[in-house]
């Protein structure tokens, strides 16, 4: 009887970094040089030229190089945290910190800003923007409570705090884009509520970070630095 052999395959499956890249992808590292350029890390040649890399870059790995020289390339080498999808029991107070409405108009929280704890934004035939990309985080959690009635709310957030969505929509469109930070203490924005005829969207501002946090992780680096020191 002839016997069937059967031979192991290798395991052929691809790094990270090998995996074909999406235009997502290339916007994400777009975007980065963009921010180089503004921030005077690139001459507009040599921005020119990695844009048109990137534009022809087969896979992830190929698109990296183009920003492994930059201080963003730094901050994506850490493991993400991830955060837990509903916050603390306690943590959060019922009444909120900060009332953001719009009715028939425009609302904003921008700039450098004290968070709280729980801020709710109401539209209703209105916008309201709420920008933490500069903000102050006196705590590690927050929860944004969004309702959207034929309007909008539009949330942003820095992009190393961890952002969780945990609202719906009814004919309307609730849209978080999930975040990890790599500092376990970083914060956590937690986007609740409903889109009514309406939309929330929620999602990071790339190339904004909360300083407070780097310093920190510098302040810990320093402690531990003088503990080996025997200082």
């Amino acid at each position: 009887m002839d016997l069937q052999k059967h031979v192991q395959q290798p395991d052929t499956a691809p790094r990270p970094d090998e995996l074909r890249a999406s235009d997502a992808d290339r916007d994400r590292i777009a975007d980065l040089l963009r921010e180089a350029l503004a921030e005077g890390r690139l001459t507009a040649d040599e921005h020119a030229e990695r844009v048109e890399g990137v534009l022809s870059a087969k896979t992830v790995g190929e698109l990296e190089v183009f920003v492994r020289d930059l201080p963003a390339a730094l901050r994506r080498r850490a493991a993400p945290v991830s955060a837990p999808s509903r916050p603390t029991v306690g943590a959060i107070p019922v009444d909120p910190d900060d009332n953001v409405v719009a009715v028939f108009s425009a609302a904003s929280r921008k700039g450098r800003w004290r968070t709280g704890r729980r801020i709710h934004a109401y539209a209703i035939f209105g916008s309201v923007e709420l920008d933490l990309s500069e903000a102050l985080f006196d705590h590690q959690q927050v929860v944004i409570k969004a309702f959207a009635v034929f309007g909008s709310v539009e949330v942003r957030v820095p992009e190393n705090v961890s952002l969780r969505g945990m609202g719906g929509g009814v004919l309307g469109n609730f849209e978080t884009d999930t975040l990890d930070a790599t500092d376990p203490d970083a914060p956590v924005v937690y986007v609740d509520g409903w889109a009514v005829l309406g939309s929330v969207e929620a999602r990071a501002r790339r190339g904004k970070i909360v300083a407070d946090i780097l310093d920190k992780v510098q302040r810990k680096v320093d402690r531990s630095m003088r503990r080996h020191l025997g200082h």
